[in-house]
């Protein structure tokens, strides 16, 4: 027995000296969950967090439900105190295929999270509750298209160190996606007439949310900054344009997301109905869509996807999406982002819009890249641009005089021309200032494999290069670009206005000076329409390929 004791002792002892150690690993670190301490108040009952270095968070908070198929309604009400310390399920979809990818896995370190249709769900970190402040409210719409990805698939999603540093109210929320939340069943019946468009009504339905509750959380209901990448900058665009969403914003973020058209009802009701033929129902049995299993659903939609495509290409059609996406209904969705009437909309909306110079060509890793002659690259590029190639090369110069070779195979050729295209449409009837933007900086990682390739500025927009190092590098030069990047987006957040004196000074875009800021290290720089013509250039050509 006295051994027993003397085990014991000395076990807690080396307990205790492991925890000191740990803690000067991390000086200052702290985190708090006690329920006394964190307890805020919902429309809806109690919930509980954690505090973390001083910023209070809360996770999976429900902001709303729904069965499938049916329009988002307010979320059940609970009683005691409800612990959000965890994130929420995330929106069923197919599983990612990137893990296959060792350099890919490395580099994003996904966090693919639990699955579930109740997945209306979202996440809050501020610098403090119940204290009668109004800080700018950021809520985060994740990418992934319209079919995939959650708001806490990135470490760089993270919201804790941007509103730390700016003493902001970050959101990230989860809504349906896919064949749950984009399958346009309208065809079948008045129960069904928004259910192409039921995951922006998911997100209007956490803007309503956050509209209603964020006082309470330090935040400012009239100051609420909509900001997304990828399929999050296509959400933001959408929300943009639709009447439901208008008041529950005040600024907009676009990052590598601009999208100019989304599915007409025609097409979409033709996915939709094809869709029904492949499960075996019809008409007077479609409801049994509601329980048949997800993975069955979103394999029939996928494959009338696939056959409606081919449809429209044999006509003629090659949009740029096709599917998955918001309908132009006439009604939850009047018109299509770049349609006047949607401009109209959104005229008095501060808008900052951006991307990244190499977007999905920065995931080319070939090393001859890097020594690549003009010759080499002029005969790889007339792949794409035929008897154009020399046009191409000629205007990519002049943008970019001191670019490589092989830079010209990596440049941007998807958002960038169509966030020129929906830049010079929204200044023509905007109230409000448009701030454009492109990344620049080439991630050092894998001795610079990737480039700055989508999804890269992410964690420099959150201040979060550090947590996201495999990703960033985490070097010197981008940690102060991240300081700079992070405090744009504050300073947009809260007066409209990215201009900060840790970069040069920023213009707004006019359809004159094209001003854009072109983010990179050792310092970043303003250039004024370097890439006009090269930009209408491609947009032409991907209209009349051949051109």
């Amino acid at each position: 027995m006295r051994n027993q004791k003397i085990f014991i002792c000395l076990f807690l002892g080396l307990l205790g000296s492991f925890s000191a150690s740990a803690q000067n690993e991390i000086p200052g670190y702290t985190i708090s969950s006690a329920t006394d301490q964190t307890t805020a108040q919902t429309a809806y009952g109690k919930v509980s967090g954690y505090i973390e270095k001083g910023i209070y968070t809360y996770k999976g908070i429900p902001y709303a439900q729904a069965g499938r198929y049916e329009e988002p309604r307010a979320p059940k009400s609970w009683s005691g105190v409800r612990s959000s310390r965890s994130y929420g399920y995330v929106a069923p979809h197919p599983a990612r295929t990137g893990w296959s990818d060792d350099m890919s896995a490395f580099v994003f370190r996904w966090n693919d999270g639990f699955m579930g249709e109740d997945c209306q769900r979202l996440n809050i970190w501020t610098p403090g509750i119940g204290d009668g402040k109004k800080r700018p409210v950021m809520v985060w719409l994740h990418g992934g298209g319209f079919a995939e990805g959650s708001g806490q698939e990135h470490p760089g999603y993270d919201g804790r160190n941007l509103a730390e540093k700016g003493d902001v109210v970050v959101i990230t929320l989860n809504h349906r996606l896919n064949a749950l939340g984009f399958l346009d069943l309208s065809a079948f019946g008045e129960k069904y007439k928004h259910s192409g468009n039921l995951g922006m009504l998911d997100i209007v339905a956490a803007l309503k949310w956050v509209h209603e509750n964020i006082a309470n959380f330090g935040g400012d209901p009239g100051n609420v900054t909509i900001f997304g990448q990828s399929g999050g900058g296509g959400k933001v665009c959408t929300l943009m344009s639709m009447p439901s969403a208008k008041g529950l914003f005040h600024k907009a973020i676009i990052q590598s997301g601009t999208i100019n058209e989304m599915m007409t009802q025609e097409w979409a009701r033709k996915v939709g109905q094809k869709t029904v033929e492949l499960l075996g129902l019809d008409a007077s049995s479609v409801d049994k869509i509601k329980t048949l299993p997800y993975e069955q659903v979103e394999a029939a939609n996928m494959k009338a996807i696939s056959i409606c495509r081919e449809e429209a290409h044999k006509q003629g059609l090659h949009p740029f999406i096709f599917g998955q996406a918001p309908v132009v209904d006439g009604d939850v969705l009047p018109a299509n982002p770049i349609d006047k009437a949607s401009q109209e909309l959104s005229s008095d909306i501060p808008v900052m819009v951006g991307t990244t110079v190499n977007e999905f060509a920065g995931f080319n890793h070939d090393p001859k890249l890097k020594t690549m002659t003009w010759d080499e690259a002029k005969s790889a590029l007339t792949k794409t641009y035929g008897k154009n190639t020399d046009k191409f090369i000629s205007l990519f110069r002049q943008a970019y005089p001191n670019a490589k070779a092989g830079d010209a195979l990596l440049l941007d050729v998807i958002f960038r021309p169509y966030t020129v295209e929906g830049m010079d449409a929204r200044v023509r009837t905007a109230k409000a200032p448009v701030y454009n933007y492109i990344f620049g900086y080439q991630s050092p990682v894998f001795n610079g494999g990737f480039h700055a390739a989508h999804c890269f500025e992410i964690p420099f927009a959150f201040n979060n290069v550090r947590l996201s190092a495999s990703m960033t590098g985490a070097q010197p030069d981008a940690l102060k670009l991240g300081d700079a990047m992070s405090q744009a987006w504050i300073n947009f957040a809260r007066t409209g206005n990215p201009n900060n004196n840790l970069l040069p000074k920023w213009d707004p875009y006019t359809l004159k000076s094209g001003a854009v800021m072109y983010f990179d290290a050792p310092s970043s720089k303003v250039l004024y329409k370097h890439d006009h013509k090269l930009m209408e250039f491609i947009n032409k050509m991907n209209r009349f390929p051949g051109l």
